[in-house]
């Protein structure tokens, strides 16, 4: 009796949670690093995953409280902080990248190396 009660207590993956794959990459424009923006990754359907770049433009996924994306096709977005003294209402990076993105990439179960190469133009 006692088994079929704790048939399911085990550390499996609780139902909300989609199959994700590890994500992570770098963030450049014009070839150059982009430090400190947030990428965000957002599916079909589902909650989006974020991550912010370091110091070198390298960034990691997370989904809610764990590391990845929803496996599938996402919509992409790159974006700065708008907080701050050195806020100046232009964004550095263009909206096909942001606010009217264009960029689609696949998550795919397992590790992805996911590289975002942005041009201002």
């Amino acid at each position: 009796m006692l088994s079929l009660c704790c048939a399911g207590c085990g550390e499996g993956t609780p139902s909300d949670t989609p199959d994700l794959g590890r994500v992570s990459g770098t963030v450049t424009m014009d070839g150059k690093p982009l430090a400190n923006v947030a990428v965000t990754f957002e599916p079909e359907t589902g909650k989006p995953s974020f991550g912010r770049t370091d110091e070198s433009g390298h960034y990691e996924l997370v989904y809610k409280n764990e590391q990845g994306a929803k496996v599938g096709q996402h919509t992409v977005r790159v974006t700065t902080p708008t907080e701050g003294p050195e806020d100046t209402g232009k964004d550095p990076i263009p909206a096909k990248y942001n606010t009217k993105s264009t960029l689609k990439k696949e998550v795919k179960q397992g590790a992805n190396e996911i590289n975002l190469e942005l041009t201002s133009k």
